[in-house]
C-alpha cells in the first residue's frame, strides 16, 4: 500500500489495525464507507468489542462530483491533516483529534464523530443549538487571530503561509464562488425555473464590481490561516458540542472569508424555511433563531478576537485601539461581501444545498431560491457600506421582504 491507490473497505481495516494504540490486535473490525462529499473517501472502521471506532479519510487525485477530467493535487490531505492538527491545538473542544495519516495514500485518521449530526441536516429537520454561535465564532477568533500578523511571530506566520499554499482548492473556490455565477460557464448548474433571474447576474455591472473586489480580497489578503470552506456541511453538531471539521480548502486567505460562509449558510436555511415548516407560528420562530444565530456569531466573533487582541497581540504597532476598530469593520464588511457571494454560487453554480434542493413541493422550492438569490445579492452589494451586524440583518430581511418573503 505504499504507492496511492483508492482504498476498499478492506484496505481500510488493514491501515486502521496499524494506528498505534487504538484497536488492540485481536479485537474484530468492521467498516462502512461514508462519504457522500465531492472529493474524498471515508471510512467509518469500528470494534463493538472494544466500543471503539475511528474515521479514515482518503483524498481522490480528482473531484468526485465532475469525474476524472478534473484532476486534484492530493497534497490537500496533508493540507487538511495539518490544519486539523493547528486547529485541534488552538481550540481542541471544537476540532476532532487526529490519530495519523499517511502522506502517500493522502490520508487522514481522527476521531469518530457519530454522536454528533451534521449540522445541516439538523437545521433541515428544523433543530436549533443553543452553544453554536458561541462556539463557532470562538473557533474563528482562536483559529484566526493566532495564524495571523496580530497573534504570532510574522516571520514565522510566512513560513506557514508557504506550506499551505493550495492552489488546486483555491481554484475551485476562484472559478465557483467568484467567476462562474457572474457568466455563462459550463459548470453553472441553473434550474429552468430561475434561468431568467440567473441570466441578470450577468449583467449587473453594480454586482460584477463588488465581486471584483471580493474575489481580489480571496486572491492577495493572505491575514490568517482559514478553514476555506466552513460551511454547515463541515460542522457537526449536538445541543451542547459543535466540532468542525474538513479544512482541505485551508490556506492563508482574508479573516472574514469563513465567518461569511456560516453567515451564507444560515441565509440558506433562512430562505428555505416555508418548504420546511407550513405552520407559519413555526416558521417565524425557526427564522427568528436563524437570524439571531447569525447576530451571536458575529457577537462571540468580534468579543473573543478583540479580547485577545488586546490580551496576546504580538506587535505593539497594532495596539492602537483605532487600527483595531478599523481592521473589526473590514472583516465584518469582508464577512457580509463573502457571504452573499456563498448563497448565490449554491443557487446557480455548481453543487448545491440540501436545504433548498430537497424541499418536495416545485414552487416553495423555487421561492427559497429566489429569496436566497435577493438576499446574496444585496448582501454584496452593500455588504461594503455595513458597520454592524444589525445592517446585515437589515440587508437580509428588506431583500427578503421584497421578495415576497414576509419576515
Amino acid at each position: 500500500m505504499a504507492a496511492y491507490t483508492p482504498l476498499t473497505v478492506e484496505d481500510a481495516i488493514e491501515f486502521a489495525r496499524k494506528v498505534p494504540g487504538f484497536f488492540s490486535p485481536e479485537t474484530g473490525l468492521e467498516c462502512e464507507e461514508i462519504g457522500d462529499g465531492n472529493l474524498n473517501l471515508v471510512f467509518r472502521i469500528s470494534s463493538s468489542a472494544e466500543h471503539k471506532s475511528l474515521i479514515i479519510k482518503q483524498a481522490l487525485p480528482y473531484a468526485k462530483v465532475v469525474g476524472e477530467s478534473w484532476p486534484l493535487s492530493l497534497d490537500r490531505a496533508r493540507i487538511e491533516r495539518e490544519a486539523l492538527i493547528i486547529q485541534h491545538t488552538l481550540c481542541p473542544d471544537l476540532v476532532p483529534a487526529v490519530y495519523g495519516g499517511d502522506p502517500d495514500l493522502a490520508i487522514t485518521v481522527m476521531e469518530d464523530l457519530s454522536d454528533h449530526v451534521i449540522m445541516r441536516k439538523g437545521l433541515i429537520e428544523g433543530q436549533t443549538y443553543p452553544k453554536f454561535a458561541e462556539h463557532i465564532g470562538r473557533f474563528i477568533a482562536t483559529t484566526l487571530f493566532f495564524t495571523s500578523d496580530l497573534g504570532m511571530n510574522q516571520q514565522r506566520k510566512k513560513e506557514l503561509a508557504a506550506s499551505f499554499t493550495n492552489p488546486d482548492l483555491c481554484k475551485i473556490t476562484e472559478d465557483l464562488i467568484f467567476s462562474d455565477p457572474y457568466r455563462n460557464a459550463e459548470n453553472n448548474d441553473i434550474s429552468a425555473d430561475i434561468r431568467t433571474e440567473a441570466e441578470k447576474l450577468w449583467t449587473d455591472e453594480q454586482l460584477h464590481l463588488e465581486v471584483a473586489l471580493l474575489r481580489e480580497k480571496f486572491l492577495t489578503h493572505g491575514e490568517a490561516l482559514i478553514h476555506g470552506d466552513l460551511h454547515t456541511g463541515s460542522i457537526f453538531v449536538t445541543e451542547t458540542s459543535t466540532k468542525v471539521i474538513d479544512p482541505e480548502f485551508a490556506y492563508y486567505g482574508p479573516i472574514g472569508f469563513d465567518l461569511g460562509a456560516v453567515i451564507a449558510n444560515l441565509v440558506l436555511n433562512f430562505a428555505a424555511q416555508p418548504g420546511w415548516k407550513r405552520d407559519r407560528t413555526a416558521q417565524d420562530k425557526q427564522r427568528a433563531w436563524l437570524l439571531d444565530t447569525i447576530r451571536e456569531v458575529w457577537v462571540h466573533f468580534e468579543r473573543h478576537f478583540s479580547r485577545l487582541w488586546e490580551e496576546r497581540g504580538e506587535d505593539p504597532i497594532f495596539r492602537l485601539p483605532a487600527y483595531r476598530e478599523h481592521y473589526v469593520r473590514k472583516v465584518l464588511q469582508d464577512a457580509i461581501g463573502f457571504a452573499g457571494c456563498k448563497v448565490v454560487r449554491r443557487i446557480v453554480g455548481l453543487s448545491h444545498v440540501a436545504d433548498i434542493e430537497t424541499i418536495a413541493e416545485d414552487h416553495l422550492r423555487h421561492q427559497a431560491k429566489v429569496t436566497a438569490l435577493a438576499i446574496g445579492k444585496a448582501l454584496i452589494k452593500n455588504g461594503r457600506q455595513a458597520t454592524s451586524i444589525e445592517d446585515a440583518l437589515t440587508i437580509a430581511k428588506n431583500a427578503a421582504e421584497a421578495e415576497g418573503a414576509i419576515v
